[in-house]
């Protein structure tokens, strides 16, 4: 298509699949209601950008109603615990920020939480290389899993520079 040729990208962002209309949107709802919401809202806008790969999203939570107001550093502690171990998602210390440049060519997700304490909401920062992270490493990561190999056979966790 000619918006993503290289001429028509460099120094453009471009949102698409605008106002509820992207594909992946029915499998979030799907792995929320999987986690246990039952009511929730989802507005979900990619942007493309003219780099190699990658994604850099950022989320936004409304707290349950009733639910304690929390501190980034509690929601830090949270994150940490319900992500250790796991060897290929990383929270990253309080303060650092993921970048997309960190993750290309590894299968890590790279997270950081914090609290908005204007906006009440939860917001959390993730990155991915779309490649790795995304359908292929899924493919390697699965097919590792059925054939009771280690998980991490042949994925990486380190980033390198395209």
């Amino acid at each position: 298509k000619p918006h993503l040729l290289a001429a028509e990208a460099l120094g453009n962002a471009q949102p698409y699949a605008v106002g509820g209309t992207h594909r992946h949107i029915p499998e979030i709802g799907q792995n929320l209601r999987h986690a246990g919401a039952d009511d929730f809202s989802i507005s979900f806008t990619p942007v493309l950008v003219p780099m190699s790969r990658g994604i850099l999203a950022t989320i936004t939570a409304k707290l349950a109603p009733g639910a304690p107001v929390p501190t980034t550093e509690q929601l830090h502690q949270v994150w940490s615990a319900a992500y250790e171990g796991e060897q290929f998602v990383h929270v990253f210390p309080q303060g650092v920020w993921p970048t997309t440049a960190s993750v290309v060519g590894a299968n890590t997700a790279l997270i950081q939480v914090a609290w908005d304490a204007k906006a009440q909401r939860i917001v959390a920062v993730a990155a991915i290389d779309n490649l790795v992270k995304g359908t292929a490493g899924a493919a390697v990561q699965s097919m590792n899993i059925a054939l009771g190999l280690e998980e991490n056979l042949g994925l990486s966790v380190q980033g390198v520079a395209p």
